[in-house]
């Protein structure tokens, strides 16, 4: 599975921006999918994830009731809306694909990733 992050960029706090992350490879649309993201000098923080159907959705403590995580199947593509975005939302924010059907917060349960979208929030 090949993944490719975008959507990232610079805005202030209280914005809003929407990741996409478009899957092409073997069945892909049958993949866990999660968002990851990553600040400076600090580890990979688990942000969102979502089952391959759609059903089932869980997000870190840190976003929860700002971000909003969904796929659209027919177009391969996992979607992270960020809304009331604050300037600790600044980091390097990745999408990433699970594996043996893993439903995970833990990166290390990932097994492809993309190439990840800078996302910073000014104050």
């Amino acid at each position: 599975v090949q993944l490719q992050a975008s959507g990232g960029g610079l805005v202030q706090a209280g914005g809003s921006l929407r990741l996409s992350c478009a899957a092409s490879g073997r069945t892909s649309s049958r993949y866990n999918m999660g968002w990851f993201r990553q600040a400076p000098a600090k580890e990979r923080e688990f942000v969102a994830v979502i089952n391959w159907s759609g059903g089932s959705i869980s997000y870190g403590d840190s976003v929860k009731g700002r971000f909003t995580i969904s796929r659209d199947n027919a177009k391969n593509t996992v979607y992270l809306q960020m809304n009331s975005l604050k300037p600790e939302d600044t980091a390097v924010y990745y999408c990433a694909a699970s594996q043996n059907g893993l439903y995970s917060v833990y990166a290390e349960h990932y097994a492809y990733w993309g190439q990840g979208t800078q996302v910073t929030v000014s104050s």
